[in-house]
């Protein structure tokens, strides 16, 4: 279904011009593809639509990790072109959890996974990413399954 809408919008983005958006798509369609000719190499099918969710967030962090050093580096036009793609690979994504729904989401990870201390950090990020790929921000997550932790 994702994939479907991917090349949908890549289609629309065509039909109206829309340079940047165009072009956004298209390199996430050639990530998608060097995703599922990797899959094929280990033997499975197409990748999910968990993978392609995962993908689109790395493609997110990505992006605004270079906005950052292009800000640093007194880009601020380079900058905003990284933004405005990390916006449109986001609108791909589900709705995201917002700070209430990802501390209830944790807590029950924690309770699941019997997590004690920090050093159980590993098990709630993997129940957490098992459970809300594409829906929660595991940069945010990770601070704040350390803090429940830390807590205990």
């Amino acid at each position: 279904m994702l994939r479907a809408r991917i090349t949908a919008e890549m289609k629309e983005a065509m039909k109206a011009g829309e340079k940047q958006k165009l072009s956004t798509v298209r390199m996430i369609q050639a990530a998608l593809k060097d995703r599922d000719i990797a899959a094929r190499g280990e033997g499975r099918g197409e990748t999910s639509e968990e993978e392609i969710l995962a993908l689109l967030q790395k493609m997110i962090k990505q992006r605004q990790e270079a906005a950052g050093v292009y800000e640093q580096g007194g880009r601020p036009e380079l900058a905003e072109s990284e933004r405005a793609e990390a916006e449109i690979i986001q609108t791909f994504l589900p709705q995201q959890l917002d700070e209430a729904e990802m501390r209830t989401a944790i807590a029950d990870a924690i309770a699941k996974t019997g997590a004690e201390s920090p050093k159980d950090m590993g098990k709630v990020i993997g129940a957490l990413k098992g459970k809300y790929t594409g829906r929660m921000d595991f940069g945010r997550a990770s601070a704040l399954v350390k803090d429940a932790l830390a807590a205990k």
